[in-house]
């Protein structure tokens, strides 16, 4: 299953995401979304879980949780917006991998 990871977008799609997009089976945005229209593109892509960020505001974004637990294949996943504020052990928990935006600096750690 191929997953796209995206975060931080701020209101903004820009054309480069939705190219890297193309033909994922899934999203998962964690964070600082900037408003629904970027959920409703995401989600005419593929089927979209999400997580709110610290600059998301408004009633579309209260709906959305702080964090969550996904599972895919039977691999485990934790979504967050700031790794800051993870407060558990993803290994002890059965995570084999944690999503989190925040830094505005991709990385795979």
């Amino acid at each position: 299953m191929k997953i796209g990871l995206i975060s931080d977008t701020h209101g903004l799609l820009r054309p480069e995401a939705l190219r890297a997009l193309s033909g994922v089976q899934h999203i998962i945005h964690a964070g600082d979304i900037g408003g629904a229209r970027v959920l409703a593109e995401l989600r005419n892509i593929a089927p979209l879980d999400a997580v709110r960020g610290n600059n998301d505001k408004g009633d579309w974004a209260a709906a959305l949780p702080l964090t969550l637990t996904l599972e895919f294949d039977g691999l485990g996943v934790h979504v967050l917006h700031d790794l800051r504020e993870l407060g558990l052990d993803p290994a002890a928990r059965g995570f084999r991998v944690v999503v989190a935006g925040h830094s505005h600096k991709p990385a795979v750690v």
